[in-house]
């Protein structure tokens, strides 16, 4: 396949004539494929290392003399395939690929390449009936995930059946662990009634969900500077204003979240929200507007889109670091069909992203003393297996509110290409810790650290360097709060089955709130397995909990009951989740840090983007210029350090 025709095929929309729009989908498509040339006779196989900088009509390059010994001189590509071929290049004002390795270079027309044929495309999505069959491989029931593991084990061409176990030696039992576990009781939860007065809420043990069809949110935020910026305007399946905002505010108003009606529309193109240029002009005509009404600064502004769109990065990017505004995103089309459960989801996440508070624990959290306490959350996120010049993207989140701790602040940065180890932890920390002070006029004395992504063959380098990190960090400021640290971890293949069907809707599942602690955990160490959520489809996949340092002395059930606890303050639903909250709030920063690298990496020029990628492969000493924070491409907007916006 001709390369041309393989992006066309898929890149979405890919138009070679408006081939900038798509350079970047373009590039990392093609990065690391192997192809063959068609402008000489050879058998070669090329691979490919990037794009071009320049585009095929301004690429020169040094041409030596006949005899290898004369002057060399500038020749033009276009020169020199015509000259040294007799082809004409049909495609100038896009860029050639890079076939060369290392510091040689081999610029070669794209539309004199062809991919090689059987070689791999991770890349690739699935076609619908694909999607189809995977989806419903996940979603297996317990009771058949249970009978085909134990088929598996039991067949004689398994993994522990036949010869194979005979050959070296060893007897495998075939029948599955029984280990002794217990449910948790769910907490009693605070929100309001119809009044607004705080009440006690007992969510049912089965599905612990709680309902707000005839609640309120603990604490709704009022608002009244907010508008409205409407890309659907000019799609048949527009936004219909007249119905879709009387919805909004009066469900808002049902939460005890005081909605005024939008200040103004601020109507676009959806072609706008993919042109980064047009998107400035765009949030610079929202602020002239704004300032016409005298109101200061808008509390948020609704973004409203046709569909699922690549200019949704671009949106965050600029709204989150460079314009300082809370942005909330929904798509026309269901919008306008009014559904109250839509519309509450609407309505928790504008009000947790304005300081509001969606639900709180009744009672104080268990296991904590009257000192001020503080959780933080933080992951790592990592480009594609295929990108080799992309950084990772580290997230650290912590709770600036006590005693609730329901409020959340995040700080983002980008380090060395697929590295673990978060590098500046105790900076961000540090900031955090800044954060909570400044919130509670005292700094927490005492918190709880818990790290996702990491496997047991990297938990020496979380305590001996990223945990010393931060209490140098701290040493700094003459502070010496105790800290427990804990990993969280879901990349294992450990299932939990309930030895009888325990009925009440758990579609054979575990309960929310069922842990172990016995039997298939470290005999030494202090871990366990907590399944926090309900799994109404699906086999539930227990969250691995791993205490690496503590100083508080925990025990582990208050322990346990603590993390799950914490599970129910996630502020986007009503249900417990099945990640501890301080890690899942940290893996969507993480993600919304790498939809800003994305878009920078879009909006920049080709020639500057090689500096951006540069420092993934150079020193460690890089980070702090290469980790484009400082000069604005990624550092979010000082209004927006404390606030939610990842939601």
């Amino acid at each position: 396949m001709a390369v041309l025709d393989f992006l066309r095929e898929h890149v979405h929309g890919f138009n070679v004539s408006n081939f900038g729009k798509f350079r970047y989908e373009a590039e990392q498509a093609l990065k690391g494929l192997k192809v063959t040339v068609t402008h000489r006779q050879t058998k070669q196989k090329y691979i490919v290392a990037k794009l071009t900088d320049k585009t095929t009509r301004n690429l020169y390059f040094p041409e030596e003399g006949s005899d290898h010994r004369g002057p060399t001189r500038e020749i033009y590509l276009v020169d020199y395939f015509w000259r040294k071929y007799g082809k004409e290049i049909r495609y100038l004002d896009i860029p050639c690929l890079d076939l060369g390795k290392g510091s040689k270079k081999n610029y070669v027309p794209m539309e004199f390449c062809v991919l090689v044929e059987g070689q791999r495309y991770p890349k690739e999505q699935l076609d619908w009936e694909a999607g189809r069959m995977l989806k419903q491989m996940s979603l297996v029931s317990p009771r058949d995930r249970q009978m085909r593991i134990h088929e598996m084990v039991r067949a004689d061409d398994g993994p522990c059946g036949g010869e194979v176990s005979k050959n070296f030696g060893i007897e495998v039992d075939m029948n599955m662990t029984k280990v002794v576990g217990r449910v948790i009781e769910p907490p009693g939860l605070k929100l309001g009634d119809r009044g607004g007065n705080p009440i006690r809420i007992q969510v049912d043990p089965g599905k612990c969900h709680w309902n707000l069809v005839n609640n309120s949110v603990a604490e709704g935020k009022s608002i009244e500077r907010w508008a409205i910026l409407d890309f659907s305007s000019f799609d048949r399946n527009k936004l219909i204003h007249e119905k879709f905002i009387p919805e909004l505010v009066e469900r808002c108003r049902k939460l005890k979240i005081r909605m005024e009606k939008p200040l103004f529309t601020q109507k676009a193109s959806m072609r706008a929200l993919s042109n980064v240029r047009s998107l400035r002009d765009i949030f610079g005509a929202v602020e002239h507007e704004v300032y016409n009404y005298g109101v200061g600064r808008l509390q948020f502004l609704l973004c409203v889109m046709s569909r699922k769109d690549n200019g949704y990065k671009y949106l965050k990017w600029i709204s989150e670091t460079e314009v300082g505004i809370v942005t909330q995103c929904c798509l026309s089309n269901l919008a306008n069909r009014g559904n109250d459960q839509y519309l509450a989801n609407l309505a928790l996440k504008i009000n947790a992203k304005l300081g509001g508070s969606n639900v709180e624990l009744f009672e104080r959290f268990p296991l904590l003393d009257s000192s001020h306490f503080m959780f933080i959350g933080a992951d790592v996120n990592h480009p594609g297996s295929r990108n080799t010049t992309s950084p990772s993207i580290a997230a650290v989140v912590g709770s600036i509110n006590w005693p609730a701790a329901n409020r959340y602040a995040a700080r983002v940065r980008p380090q060395d290409h697929r590295k673990e180890k978060i590098v500046n932890f105790g900076e961000m920390c540090l900031e955090l810790v800044h954060s909570y002070a400044r919130m509670n006029q005292v700094r927490p004395a005492k918190i709880v650290l818990f790290r996702d992504g990491v496997s047991e063959s990297q938990f020496d380098m979380v305590l001996n360097e990223e945990l010393v990190d931060i209490k140098r960090a701290f040493r700094t400021k003459n502070y010496n709060p105790s800290i427990t640290l804990i990993v969280a971890q879901k990349r294992h293949q450990t299932r939990l089955f309930p030895e009888r069907d325990l009925g009440g809707g758990h579609n054979g599942n575990v309960p929310p709130g069922t842990v172990v602690d016995t039997t298939i955990v470290h005999p030494f160490d202090f871990d366990f397995y907590l399944c926090s959520h309900y799994g109404g489809i699906g086999t539930s996949k227990p969250t691995h909990y791993y205490v690496l340092w503590d100083e508080h002395g925990f025990a582990s059930d208050p322990l346990e009951k603590l993390i799950y606890n914490l599970c129910f303050t996630f502020a986007r639903c009503t249900k417990p989740v099945s990640l501890v909250t301080p890690v899942y709030y940290a893996d969507l920063a993480a993600y919304r840090g790498r939809l800003y690298h994305e878009a920078v990496m879009d909006e920049r020029s080709p020639a500057s983007r090689a500096s951006v990628s540069s420092f993934s492969s150079g020193a460690s000493t890089s980070i702090s210029s290469a980790g484009s924070f400082e000069d604005g491409l990624y550092k979010l907007h000082g209004d927006l350090e404390n606030v939610m916006f990842f939601v």
